[in-house]
């Protein structure tokens, strides 16, 4: 199966050797997302609950991009500067994520690019016509 790599305009666009996210074959596979302003590249909120709603932002333009939604999404991962924010994150996150829900890990990380307090990635069914 050949790669597609997935950009939007609507999304942070990488800043290192990856890409926002790559097709293969029915799935896309995110980057991580942080809650940058894909216009200015700033950091937005200051704590986990508006970061997390500008990380869905941000996912949903680059599941867009590919023709899929958070409707597909399979799986995800979630790192989170400290499991203090836990609560406040899951309770955004449950807003976005229709049921059934994607499975998801959680792990807290020693540090997350701009001083972000939650990244999250995920696993996405390409809609299928």
């Amino acid at each position: 199966m050949e790669k597609q790599r997935i950009h939007s305009n609507d999304a942070p666009a990488a800043v290192g050797p990856y890409s926002q996210a790559v097709r293969v074959g029915d799935f896309l596979f995110t980057a991580g997302q942080v809650a940058l302003d894909p216009v200015g590249g700033e950091l937005v909120g200051d704590d986990v609950a508006a970061q997390t709603e500008q990380v869905m932002r941000n996912l949903r333009a680059v599941l867009a991009a590919a023709g899929t939604d958070l409707a597909h999404v399979v799986k995800t991962t979630v790192f989170l500067k400290s499991m203090g924010d836990f609560a406040a994150m899951n309770a955004v996150y449950a807003r976005h994520f229709p049921e059934p829900f994607p499975a998801r890990s959680t792990v807290e990380v020693g540090a997350l690019p701009k001083g972000g307090l939650v990244e999250i990635e995920c696993i996405a069914l390409i809609n299928q016509k």
